[in-house]
């Protein structure tokens, strides 16, 4: 099949009352990334010649989020489903290839899955609708359908209206079909609203498609994939599966999680083999880690690169544009931020290092700030090579530390300091004998009184 003869069609209408959120349901974030988004990645592995998201309420948000990535289309009035997949006849109505209709809520769905979804739309038959099915646990209010002997679709029938024998039945409707454009819309002109709620149901497709005598078909999905989110429950539901698949995914490619369910991964996080990640770490969007790297516990990352052999953590956190070298060292209560760290480098204590280049070899003492940022603007601190930056030091940026240079505990360094010098900003120590012993008589005799 030429992916050049495929439209899709995204249902994204809903008003999401259940989220309770001025934000449009389908840009929720699953794994870090709106769950629209998922959507339109799987997507772009089937290379489709037409996208179209048909929204209602907040169609801005969509507009802004999505680009140039589909084409929008506004339901209004909101009549139901089929009305839904109507609207788009000014778009698609001399189309006349391939049609999946999905939903943007629905973000588990894998490419194989609608490839099969599609190669069931080709066989031999040449099936005018092909509904995907799923086998559920409990199914609860589902859909079912009924086919014959020969696994032809004869009907979608909902709960309320099954009878006992069919809602026996284990095969459950998901509402996402695959449907031959070229004779889509004379199937959707015969929908009718003569429903209770007075809407144009997608599903009476399959009813009409074979009173004109066309053949109806089903594929199968696993549940997870076909699960809806309309409410903050079931989007936790849904990261909950998003995470158990990315944990095995990972631990499959030689990541060893000492705690796998304690470890959160974005929807784009990359990780290379020989990885040690121990308990309570959380990847935001952006990370990449590569080879042989162990991440110790209760680390934040996002935005940031682990070099092969690093380690890093425990309690570090990795903001946007960190880049961590090949065997260097972050230690407990670091945060790194927009800074290069080279090779065997070290940051081992209680630092914060932004908008910085520490250079390969360098050893940054605990307590030691890169004060990167006076009120307006962001300026660079340059530690070199092998330079040893004492406790208790802070960088006033914009600052250069040479090669080898030493900078003494407790320094607050303003000016460039020369390769292999010695800067101390420091007040020399002054004594005074006795003085303690008369302090602590002087506040005894306070008490007294």
């Amino acid at each position: 099949m030429s992916h050049s003869d495929l439209a899709v069609i995204i249902l994204a209408a809903g008003k999401g009352t259940r989220m309770k959120s001025s934000l449009h349901k389908v840009l929720h974030p699953l794994g870090g990334h709106p769950m629209l988004h998922h959507l339109l990645d799987t997507l772009s592995t089937l290379s489709p010649a037409r996208k179209i998201i048909v929204v209602g309420a907040d169609k801005e948000q969509v507009e802004d989020s999505v680009g140039d990535q589909a084409e929008i289309i506004v339901q209004d009035p909101q009549l139901g489903t089929g009305h839904a997949v109507q609207v788009t006849r000014d778009k698609l109505g001399g189309f006349s290839g391939d049609v999946l209709v999905l939903y943007g809520d629905v973000p588990l769905l894998s490419a194989a899955t609608l490839q099969g979804l599609l190669e069931v739309r080709h066989s031999s038959n040449n099936p005018a609708v092909v509904v995907l099915g799923f086998e559920p646990k409990d199914s609860k209010a589902y859909g079912r359908l009924v086919v014959d002997e020969s696994g032809a679709l004869m009907a979608i029938v909902e709960h309320k209206d099954a009878t006992p024998e069919q809602r026996e039945i284990t095969l459950c409707n998901s509402g996402i079909m695959a449907l031959d454009g070229a004779v889509m819309f004379d199937l959707l002109d015969g929908l009718r609203d003569d429903n209770a709620a007075g809407e144009f149901y997608l599903t009476d497709i399959v009813s009409i498609a074979r009173m004109q005598g066309l053949d109806c078909a089903v594929s199968v999905a696993g549940e997870t994939e076909v699960v809806g989110i309309n409410s903050r429950r079931e989007l936790a539901e849904a990261e909950a599966v998003f995470q158990a698949v990315k944990r095995q995914q990972f631990m499959e490619g030689g990541v060893t999680l000492i705690d796998p369910a304690s470890v959160y991964f974005s929807y784009d996080t990359e990780i290379g083999a020989d990885v040690t990640i121990e308990p309570n770490v959380f990847f935001g969007p952006g990370v990449v880690v590569e080879n042989n790297v162990t991440i110790k516990g209760f680390c934040h990352f996002e935005g940031a690169t682990i070099r092969s052999g690093a380690t890093v953590g425990p309690y570090a956190r990795l903001r946007p544009k960190a880049d961590i070298g090949a065997g260097a060292k972050i230690g407990n209560f670091v945060e790194v931020k927009k800074s290069v760290v080279e090779p065997g480098a070290k940051i081992s204590h209680l630092s914060y290092i932004g908008d910085s280049i520490i250079g390969a070899g360098a050893n940054i003492g605990a307590g030691t700030i890169t004060c990167n940022y006076d009120g307006f603007n962001k300026a660079l601190t340059e530690i070199g090579k092998g330079a040893f930056i004492g406790s208790n030091t802070a960088l006033v940026a914009p600052v250069k530390i040479g090669a080898g240079a030493i900078v003494g505990a407790g320094s607050v360094i303003t000016r460039e300091v020369s390769a292999d010098a010695l800067a101390l900003t420091r007040a020399g120590t002054r004594e005074i004998d006795g003085w303690a012993a008369a302090f602590r008589q002087k506040q005894e005799n306070k008490k007294g009184k």
